[in-house]
């Protein structure tokens, strides 16, 4: 039976949900967020050691800006009210991507959230935030290059945002497409990806199992027979 560590999800569908139940975007990405406190708790009770979760993509800056400020305020206003929910749960925060363009007040609390929570062990969530694949892997090698390093995979994983923790076991993307968006890119080269037509919002402790169960069924080679 294949161990699962690490579970990375493409959160897809929030303002799809929200739109077709005649509301907005926005409340369809305050019942996301609802859904990501019931998937990580599951995960801890299913002893997951890292959950890896796309929020916001660098591609998404195009979205409209109020949706936007939106996002990175409900992010915000979470954790100044939950912080310290989220330490007596054990859960480790690590934010990956590119901080610097995000506004000044959500830096520092999720600055403050990582110190917080660093020495929790119990799950690692990761968020994606303003991150995007091609641009980790384009770090990497400038960081390797001003080195004067050999390019190898070593040289370039110690440098991606995920170099501390194992690659994800399973890539899960609920709202019904079949893509990857730019999101993990090298980490992924061996995940086992599951496409859920349903959108984030519906998405539930059952369902998570329902990928668990059929990932640990699958025969695994790793190029071997």
């Amino acid at each position: 039976m294949n161990p699962v560590r690490h579970i990375a999800i493409i959160m897809d569908g929030n303002g799809r949900w929200g739109l077709r139940r005649g509301k907005s975007r926005n409340y369809g990405h305050q019942q996301g967020l609802k859904t990501i406190e019931k998937i990580v708790n599951y995960s801890i009770e299913k002893k997951i050691s890292f959950l890896t979760l796309f929020t916001f993509s660098s591609e998404n800056w195009k979205r409209p800006k109020n949706e936007v400020n939106f996002l990175f305020k409900l992010l915000e206003n979470y954790f100044k009210k939950n912080l310290s929910e989220v330490i007596s749960k054990g859960i480790r925060v690590k934010i990956i991507g590119d901080k610097l363009k995000l506004n000044s007040n959500l830096r520092k609390i999720i600055n403050l959230v990582e110190i917080r929570t660093k020495k929790n062990n119990n799950i690692s969530v990761q968020i994606a935030l303003n991150y995007g694949a091609k641009q980790e892997i384009i770090n990497s090698l400038r960081v390797i290059n001003r080195k004067k390093e050999s390019i190898t995979e070593k040289n370039l994983e110690k440098n991606l945002y995920t170099r501390s923790i194992p690659d994800p076991d399973i890539l899960i993307r609920t709202g019904g497409h079949k893509r990857l968006s730019n999101f993990l890119l090298w980490q992924l080269a061996y995940t086992e990806i599951f496409f859920i037509n349903k959108m984030w919002p519906d998405f539930s402790e059952k369902d998570l199992l329902g990928v668990i169960n059929k990932f640990q069924k699958i025969k695994r080679n790793f190029g071997k027979i």
